[in-house]
């Protein structure tokens, strides 16, 4: 076993141990990414915004995501976070996309985007609809340079926008959004991995070959507690607290250290019954011991 050297000095003389090299090599820590709770999981009834916001701090996240909502709500929601030391990380937002690629979304997107400026938030972009084949898109097709436009407002106020692979939608599959962020092939235009969506989709045995062509365009993951095995939108056994599952959660955790992935993770809470602290708190206590875990 390789090791490194320590030097001590007793009564003057200088005395070198050996350390095994392991404590500090490289790839045998645990996950440093952030994690963060989307508002699925604590905006729930019993508590208001602020104490919603107080308990996701209180309980050791570093951040949140949120829901489209008005350009002005959206800052708001973005200030009361700050100021308990929480980031905006991403903000979940709807487009819709025709066979001929015309692309739709609030009118009020760009305006969005220009009041979160110099956040680094990730516009999460789900797009519905029944697009156009993703074989058929090139780097010239309309629909490319639309969100590679979108993409330029993003850039101009240091945010990124990243598919939301969504089941039902035009980007259900994560191998499509991957397929899609590198075909605009823009550095603040990427794609989303959500694990319950990605087993909803049926691509559970894909996943560690997904992620490995994603790296380069990868911006955030989603993960929580999932039974394995399933597909289709059985959200009561897609979407648990992260301890619950017989889906091995840390496939998707060793596989993003592996391709050296250091954004932002987040919880996903969709329709898990219980109140806030009964689903954050558990699956808080689940990632430090997942994201402590050495291998």
């Amino acid at each position: 076993m390789p090791a490194a050297h320590r030097c001590l000095i007793f009564g003057g003389l200088l005395v070198v141990l050996a350390v095994p090299a392991f404590a500090n090599a490289p790839g045998k820590q645990g996950l440093a990414n952030p994690f963060y709770a989307m508002d699925t999981a604590f905006q729930r009834g019993g508590l208001s915004a602020d104490q919603q916001l107080d308990l996701v701090k209180e309980l050791g996240y570093a951040g949140i995501a949120w829901t489209e909502t008005a350009p002005a709500q959206a800052v708001a929601a973005a200030e009361r976070a700050e100021k308990r030391g929480l980031k905006m990380f991403a903000i979940y937002c709807q487009a819709k996309v025709t066979p001929e690629g015309k692309l739709t979304h609030s009118p009020d997107l760009t305006k969005l985007m220009e009041a979160l400026k110099g956040r680094g938030t990730i516009v999460w972009l789900h797009i519905g609809g029944k697009g156009p084949a993703f074989d058929s898109l090139t780097e010239k097709s309309p629909l490319v340079k639309t969100l590679r436009d979108l993409a330029d407002v993003a850039a101009t106020n240091d945010l990124r926008i990243a598919v939301y692979p969504h089941v039902g939608e035009w980007t259900a599959h994560f191998a499509d959004a991957t397929k899609l962020a590198k075909i605009v092939n823009h550095k603040r235009f990427g794609v989303t991995f959500n694990l319950c969506h990605c087993l909803a989709m049926g691509d559970e045995e894909r996943i560690l070959g997904l992620l490995d062509d994603a790296k380069s365009v990868l911006f955030t993951a989603t993960i929580n507690g999932a039974d394995s095995g399933v597909k289709g939108g059985q959200w009561n056994r897609l979407i648990q607290t992260l301890e619950k599952g017989t889906y091995d959660t840390r496939i998707v955790l060793r596989k993003l250290k592996q391709i050296e992935f250091d954004g932002p993770i987040g919880f996903q809470g969709y329709g898990i019954k219980g109140d806030s602290r009964s689903i954050l708190r558990p699956t808080m206590e689940a990632w430090r011991k997942l994201s402590a875990a050495r291998e």
